[in-house]
């Protein structure tokens, strides 16, 4: 059981875990053995998560998620496999509290009537030093 929020267990069943190699330098050793993980969970069909956890959690994978609501995590950042296995499964876990929590409501807003003012009084000041600028000599001077 992987413990994500106080309220979100996932179950290690839900999770299918894949080892592939690694692409990149390494030597001899990265053409011989498979460290890369790559792990899939099906966000879609996670008895685990609420529907508008699992809505956000979609919108938060970007393209790591499919289609069919399938979430896949590459993970190739260590040598061993186990490291690369735990390193997938913090990243899962740290979408899915992303996704766990609830945005704030937005609340419209006026400006108040001396910020309008001040940046009004800004404008002013600032054309001022600009119309000084573009004004041409005359002959007089």
């Amino acid at each position: 059981m992987i413990q994500v929020t106080r309220n979100i267990v996932l179950s290690e069943d839900e999770l299918q875990v894949n080892f592939v190699r690694a692409s990149g330098p390494g030597g001899q050793n990265v053409n011989k053995v498979a460290t890369a993980v790559q792990l899939r969970f099906d966000a879609a069909g996670s008895p685990s998560l609420s529907s508008e956890v699992r809505e956000r959690l979609l919108r938060l994978a970007g393209n790591r998620a499919t289609e069919d609501g399938e979430i896949i995590i590459d993970a190739r950042r260590h040598r061993t496999q186990e490291r690369n296995r735990q390193d997938a499964v913090d990243r899962l876990v740290e979408l899915i509290r992303r996704a766990a929590v609830r945005p704030k409501k937005r609340r419209a807003t006026r400006p108040t009537r001396a910020s309008r003012e001040r940046r009004l009084d800004q404008k002013r000041k600032r054309s001022a030093v600009k119309r000084t600028r573009s004004r041409k000599p005359s002959l007089d001077d």
